[in-house]
């Protein structure tokens, strides 16, 4: 999709979450690598969000059951003509090799920067809005004071464990984003809206729009059907639908 504007919709609670936490570690990544201190604080930051999601729900198990979903069906691959087995046997081990990595995280994921006073503080602290000033946090402000090799090498033990998860996170998403191709659609005065079979498992909603065009895509819906309405930013960004027909691009991915 050259040239467009990428807009993706899950379709289940599972592969919201994934895809929030795919760019939440991806803004770690980011700013991780960057030396001001306001690149740590950020990186620091979205680590928080991280670990927010990560007490809401149990992404471990979540990941192994959506692993082992793709095993069965690769599985029912393999009994099919005309596919390349030597490949398959690839994506199975490592399918096998990422849930074996995952069962190995001792404890509940995060727990390892629940331990570490410094982290726990800004934690604390960070419920309350600028909770995280120099007054407030003598510690954190030293610690943002230090050489930047410093800072980047503790921001990275604290990710190291995380990375399990970062890993099956890609595969996953990954998987479902190439399990479909392109088709072209139309809007009509700016709306689009159909029906899902309901016997397939639809994950994902990929709608690419021509990056020319004044409109961005909203999109809502469920397992049973889907609606776009493209929008446009007026005077004083109002937002207004779309009059005219708009064509885009609709990847239906399931797996």
């Amino acid at each position: 999709m050259n040239d467009q504007i990428l807009y993706e919709f899950p379709l289940n609670e599972r592969i919201r979450t994934f895809i929030r936490l795919e760019k939440l570690f991806q803004q770690v990544g980011h700013f991780a690598r960057g030396e001001s201190e306001w690149d740590s604080r950020a990186a620091i930051e979205s680590l928080l969000d991280i670990l927010t999601i990560s007490n809401r729900s149990d992404i471990r198990a979540e990941l192994l059951k959506e692993l082992e979903r793709h095993y069965k069906v690769l599985a029912r691959l393999a009994r099919s003509h005309g596919i390349d087995r030597e490949k398959l046997q690839e994506i199975i081990d490592e399918i096998e090799l990422l849930s074996q990595r995952l069962r190995n995280i001792h404890g509940k994921l995060g727990s390892q920067l629940s331990g570490d006073g410094l982290f726990k503080s800004i934690a604390q602290r960070s419920a309350i809005p600028g909770g995280t000033c120099s007054f407030d946090l003598p510690c954190y402000h030293y610690w943002l004071q230090q050489p930047v090799s410093k800072r980047q090498q503790e921001l990275h033990l604290w990710m190291e464990p995380f990375q399990p998860v970062i890993d099956a996170i890609r595969f996953v998403l990954d998987t479902i984003r190439h399990s479909a191709l392109p088709e072209e659609a139309v809007a009509e005065a700016g709306f689009y809206q159909e029906n899902l079979d309901k016997s397939l498992p639809f994950q994902l909603l990929r709608i690419g729009l021509n990056s020319d065009l004044p409109f961005f895509a909203e999109i809502s819906g469920g397992k049973h059907r889907f609606s776009i309405r493209f929008m446009s930013l007026g005077p004083e960004t109002s937002i207004h639908q779309a009059t005219e027909d708009i064509p885009f691009l609709l990847n239906k991915c399931q797996f």
